[in-house]
């Protein structure tokens, strides 16, 4: 038995451990938030259900993995993603019903389309088991398109800090995403969305 007030850090350890009563304490504690947090910007009770199952899902399947410092912040970082990720499949399937009004997609569009989204999931995936640092500053970089000087200035670190992180986040994704076609496809999607 934990105590009352025993540091998420020390619970996150026991998980790590295999401890479940204490994956069950830090359940309790912060499941609520994750809802509550979901339901304010999606404003669907059953999907925010399924964030709260996915995130606890995947922290307790990749327990032995993650490296959290700040439990809040990674959960929140997490939450954000499964909003941004529910809220884009939305869109793109109402892209998709829109277009197929005004012309009809081949099957290639459509394939396409597919792929990109499950491409996006698999990044976004890899890029919450980096430190949250580190994904702040990918995120800057890649997403929101700002120059490392920027990054620097933002977060008020050295831009060879910057650097590091980049190189670091990047060395993680090539390890992971095996297929280096991959990595092309990405990065070619990204050149588009710039040009957009």
């Amino acid at each position: 038995m934990f105590p009352v007030d025993i540091p998420d850090i020390q619970l996150w350890n026991a998980v790590r451990a295999d401890d479940q009563q204490a994956f069950t304490r830090l359940f309790d504690k912060y499941w609520g938030c994750v809802y509550k947090t979901g339901y304010r910007y999606l404003k669907d009770k059953e999907v925010c259900q399924e964030i709260v199952h996915d995130i606890f899902l995947s922290l307790w399947n990749r327990r032995h993995v993650l490296i959290i410092e700040s439990f809040p912040a990674f959960l929140l970082t997490s939450t954000r993603y499964q909003i941004y990720s529910r809220k884009k499949t939305k869109q793109l399937i109402l892209a998709d019903t829109d277009a197929l009004e005004v012309h009809e997609f081949t099957a290639n569009e459509a394939d396409m389309r597919l792929r990109q989204s499950e491409l996006q999931d698999q990044l976004q995936q890899l890029l919450l088991q980096l430190p949250p640092r580190c994904q702040e500053i990918f995120r800057m970089s890649r997403f929101d398109y700002l120059s490392n000087d920027e990054i620097a200035g933002r977060l008020h670190i050295s831009k060879r800090t910057v650097e590091n992180q980049l190189t670091y986040a990047l060395r993680h994704l090539r390890i992971h995403l095996k297929d280096i076609a991959t990595v092309c496809l990405y990065t070619l999607l990204i050149t588009q969305d710039r040009l957009l």
